[in-house]
């Protein structure tokens, strides 16, 4: 297990546990999300490459991956520090920031970022889903892969000398490609070494989170320092959330503010309010007060 284990590894270097404070633990502070560009239907065509503004934020607020330049993340760099002045203000003091290869993962930006607002920020190893990887992931092995991820956080991420503090977020579809088979593997392999905590972006199906589990468990991760994304948008049935609960990760609702009619990756999903989300929270906390 690496040396790294006890202590915090942000883009500005390590800090003990006790100066982490409060943490957001899912954050983009910079990324592009052009993969996940959802085609309007023929009579709202015009307003995929339309700019933002007030006469159409109802309709970006519902269907926000219609929008080319809304999933540009990457323009916003001086409202993101804004954003973290005001977050510091209010007490909070970390952000990790789960940004991986394949959605433009900016290392340099976050340092800078961490440098001129005084906010921790843990960058993210590994790689995305499946659709932004790239032909010369898709070749390689699991030890390659495995190499990258540890490399990223021991030696530093996209030809810097800017290190990654946690794996992930992870990318997974569903059901799961070959390639993200092989990237889940690796994960594991790199955790063993590492001893870092992970993060895991599942399917948009309430399976996705057990078959990532299984293949996690069988490579040998550690599925305590495992953060399992996105639950409040995959597993509604409370049995089988308090059945997922029992596999030992972490359960991360963090889509806050994500509130729409229309979930359009999964039309079926009847997407939570904010209110939904802490009450589901909150019985959590009271099942398992640990």
């Amino acid at each position: 297990m690496s040396s790294l284990s006890g202590r915090i590894q942000t883009v500005l270097g390590l800090i003990p546990p006790d100066q982490l404070g409060y943490t957001l633990t899912h954050e983009h502070l910079t990324m592009t999300f052009e993969c996940c560009y959802y085609p309007p239907p023929t009579h709202e065509a015009n307003l995929a490459d339309g700019p933002i503004a007030m006469k159409n934020l109802y309709w970006l607020k519902q269907n926000p991956y219609s929008n080319k330049e809304n999933l540009l993340l990457n323009q916003e760099v001086e409202a993101i520090r804004e954003e973290l002045i005001a977050f510091k203000a209010a007490g909070g003091r970390c952000i990790v920031e789960n940004t991986t290869t394949g959605i433009s993962r900016d290392v340099k930006t976050l340092k800078r970022l961490a440098q001129e607002t005084g906010v921790h920020v843990i960058s993210g190893a590994g790689f995305y889903v499946d659709a932004t990887h790239s032909a010369e992931t898709r070749a390689m092995s699991v030890e390659q892969l495995t190499e990258v991820l540890v490399n990223e956080v021991l030696q530093g991420a996209d030809g810097t000398d800017i290190k990654c503090g946690i794996i992930g977020e992870i990318g997974c579809s569903w059901p799961l490609t070959d390639s993200e088979k092989k990237i889940l593997g690796a994960t594991a392999e790199a955790q063993a070494q590492l001893g870092c905590p992970v993060n895991i972006h599942p399917g948009r199906d309430s399976e996705a989170p057990f078959q990532i589990v299984r293949i996690l468990q069988e490579a040998g991760a550690d599925i305590s320092k495992t953060v399992m994304s996105h639950l409040d948008r995959t597993i509604f049935d409370e049995t089988k959330l308090l059945e997922f609960a029992a596999q030992g990760s972490y359960l991360e609702y963090d889509l806050f503010g994500t509130e729409m009619l229309n979930y359009q990756f999964n039309t079926a999903v009847d997407m939570p309010s904010d209110n939904d989300r802490i009450r589901t929270s909150s019985s959590l906390s009271i099942i398992y007060p640990y």
